[in-house]
């Protein structure tokens, strides 16, 4: 569960859409990367260098 700790939500970012916590990545672009067939160190290197296996963990544990 400490993973979900990883998701927040403030209205004031992307109308409220879940974002990974203290970034303004949401979970939602994340998720679809995984979809397109990503691997999570792909999408670190390519996409987002300042997140960590754990934040995406967070974002499948949350979908």
């Amino acid at each position: 569960m400490a993973d979900m700790n990883r998701i927040s939500v403030n209205r004031k970012i992307y109308f409220g859409k879940h974002c990974i916590a203290t970034t303004r990545i949401t979970v939602q672009s994340v998720l679809e990367l995984l979809a397109e067939g990503l691997s999570f160190e792909e999408i670190i290197r390519d996409y987002y260098l300042d997140l960590q296996v754990e934040n995406i963990c967070g974002c499948v544990r949350y979908a």
